[in-house]
């Protein structure tokens, strides 16, 4: 499975976790999916058009996964945007899709330990590396972004810390192959973080 690291300038302010507002939607907020799981179908609004095809129902499962009350993680926002003409004047396929989820320790302080997070990346990048070799039609990337837990203590920057951005690009010939690329690309996703949550 090919993986890929951000490369570009550092994230430096940082996100509330629980948040609220974003820059496309102020009216938008954090939804606690380990408290109220039946969310998951309901309240993104980025999935809800493309749930005919089986990439949506994988992704949901995911997110089950990763919210489960047996899981060591937890999700703190996703987003996707559907099949649509490829953007890479040089890609070889037609069509693309882009998503995201971002994950943290539910154990929130293990989020603000210097290298967990970023050791949690490293080893998702380590699980992924041997799937699926022959699928080049995605490609999963990651970024460590800055958080506020506001849970935590405000003393001593006792509440900084940081979260795991999980981004994913699937292409294809058509709407319908990107999308069967994309639920081939998220099983491996799900399997690797399968094992990770379990941490």
């Amino acid at each position: 499975m090919q993986t890929c690291e951000y490369a570009g300038d550092p994230l430096t302010e940082p996100r509330s976790h629980p948040w609220q507002g974003a820059a496309a939607d102020p009216n938008a907020h954090y939804y606690d999916l380990t408290a109220l799981p039946a969310l998951i179908r309901s309240a993104l609004e980025d999935f809800r058009p493309w749930r005919k095809y089986a990439a949506i129902e994988t992704f949901y499962a995911l997110l089950e996964r990763i919210n489960h009350r047996s899981s060591s993680l937890e999700s703190n926002d996703c987003a996707f945007t559907g099949p649509e003409p490829s953007a890479q004047p040089t890609a070889s396929k037609a069509v693309e899709c882009s998503g995201r989820v971002t994950i943290l320790f539910r154990a929130l302080a293990r989020n603000t330990a210097d290298g967990h997070v970023e050791q949690l990346k490293n080893q998702l990048h380590g699980e992924l590396a041997p799937y699926d070799p022959a699928f080049c039609s995605g490609i999963i990337g990651t970024t460590l972004v800055p958080a506020r837990y506001l849970a935590l203590p405000e003393a001593n920057g006792q509440q900084l810390g940081w979260q795991l951005l999980i981004s994913f690009w699937a292409w294809g010939d058509s709407e319908a192959d990107t999308m069967r690329n994309l639920a081939r690309l998220l099983k491996n996703l799900s399997r690797a973080l399968r094992k990770l949550s379990l941490g």
